[in-house]
């Protein structure tokens, strides 16, 4: 059986992409087998383009491998292919819910330590240190996911 999860943000290029790295290693570390992890955009101005610099080396310099991301819109009959699709930031869950017409979770609720609706925020017109934030709430929400779908998909 394939699980598939997609992971969305607004252009697909920090946020998003960041935590599609980070969630398939987490998945593998758990050896969830079957699970397929991608990510996209709620807006199509980066899509062909690559990961934001700074965020792949952000990933790179904890690990991760970013290496050949390349930007997407999502688009609506996508909701058909994912059994699970998650927003990064409540902007992205609107258009989203919009889209689907139905409930689409924030990615961080899966972080049992995270407050109640918090979001991945956007690091792109900030420093480095928005880019380490993201790193560490992906990081901890990824393995409150991974410990779910244990639960969901065995």
């Amino acid at each position: 059986m394939t699980y598939r999860i997609c992971l969305v943000c607004m252009g697909n290029i920090c946020r998003s992409p960041m935590a599609e790295a980070v969630l398939r290693a987490t998945i593998a570390e758990h050896g969830l087998d079957g699970v397929v992890v991608e990510s996209a955009g709620t807006g199509g101005w980066h899509a062909g383009g690559p990961m934001d610099e700074r965020a792949a080396r952000t990933l790179a310099a904890n690990g991760y491998d970013g290496a050949g991301h390349r930007a997407r819109q999502f688009t609506r009959s996508w909701f058909e292919e994912y059994d699970l699709v998650l927003a990064m930031d409540r902007d992205n869950q609107r258009e989203l819910q919009r889209l689907a017409d139905g409930p689409v979770r924030l990615f961080r609720s899966f972080d049992p330590a995270a407050p109640r609706d918090a979001e991945v925020p956007d690091p792109y017109y900030g420093g480095q240190d928005g880019f380490d934030i993201v790193l560490r709430q992906v990081e901890a929400a990824a393995e409150g996911l991974a410990k779910w779908l244990a639960d969901e998909i065995r």
